[in-house]
């Protein structure tokens, strides 16, 4: 069952994000993960099979793993443990939605770079830096890097873009010991991840987090490691120098660039082959991190 998009009557639609319909339950938020794909910042017209249940399905794996290093803001993810008014929806909501504490969002997106690739690589390329960091001379496309770096984002509204920063500028923007403690949990979270992955045949070659605050204690919220929010590539088909192969939305990406897509709204309607083979790459993603499909 494909869901592009919901509609729950009896409870108020807070927010319909590029992929995430986000409802106001009183004490808690909704969170239904869609089978939206968004590509350079816009939502396509064409949804991926499954691509919800596997998001919802690895975040949920990851903030297990990573629960000792950051609380997330998780409540329950059972639709029978829903409140009762949810109920009669349980076939559009299940596997991939999730009760959550509400949480003031910080207004910048973490992200982590091991390896050399997308914005991060165009950067180098262009200057020898990511985001105000000098790297090595002679590092090639696809490199992995000789520290994980924390290169911070502005979080752009719906259709807009998001903008590389530096360190400073984030700091500026959320205060330094908050930035610090942000940078530290990130690349804390990232190298238990990309350990764990490559022990499954899976780099994750960049990633990014989203945190919040809840009772003045830091959360992190959204999603986890999902080929959504990260690069993900089979390590047995690793080759620095050119673009890699992968289980994440890159697929669509690549087919985007090269029919020239202006990285504007509306996007295109995509080939059925780009849609299937999306679909499953990401259930690849799931079986060999969670070892098992969807439930």
């Amino acid at each position: 069952m494909m869901v592009l998009e919901t509609s729950i009557s009896e409870v108020t639609l807070l927010n319909r994000g590029k992929v995430r319909d986000i409802y106001d339950l009183g004490e808690y938020l909704l969170m239904i993960t869609t089978d939206r794909l968004s590509a350079f910042d816009v939502v396509m017209p064409d949804g991926i099979p499954e691509k919800g249940k596997v998001l919802n399905q690895i975040s949920l794996f990851w903030f297990e793993v990573m629960a000792d290093i950051v609380p997330n803001h998780v409540v329950v993810h059972r639709v029978e443990d829903f409140p009762k008014i949810l109920h009669p929806y349980a076939e559009i909501l299940e596997g991939r939605s999730i009760l959550v504490k509400k949480a003031d969002p910080l207004p910048v997106e973490c992200i982590v770079r091991g390896y050399l690739s997308g914005s991060g690589w165009d950067s180098y390329e262009e200057s020898g830096m990511v985001c105000g960091i000098a790297l090595p001379k002679g590092l090639r496309e696809s490199d992995c890097l000789p520290e994980p770096l924390f290169t911070p984002s502005t979080k752009a509204e719906l259709g807009a873009h998001d903008e590389n920063i530096d360190f400073d500028t984030a700091a500026g923007i959320i205060g330094r010991d908050l930035a610090e403690r942000v940078r530290d949990i990130s690349l804390k979270i990232y190298k238990r991840g990309a350990k764990l992955a490559l022990r499954k045949g899976i780099i994750i070659a960049d990633t990014k987090f989203e945190f919040g605050m809840i009772d003045d204690e830091l959360y992190i919220v959204d999603e986890v490691l999902t080929p959504d929010s990260s690069r993900f590539w089979p390590a047995d088909k690793y080759a620095p120098g050119r673009p890699q192969e992968s289980f994440d939305k890159q697929f669509v990406r690549d087919y985007l660039k090269s029919i020239k897509f202006n990285k504007q709204p509306p996007g295109p309607r995509l080939p059925r082959e780009i849609i299937e083979g999306t679909s499953a790459r990401y259930l690849e993603a799931l079986e060999r991190l969670t070892g098992h499909g969807i439930k």
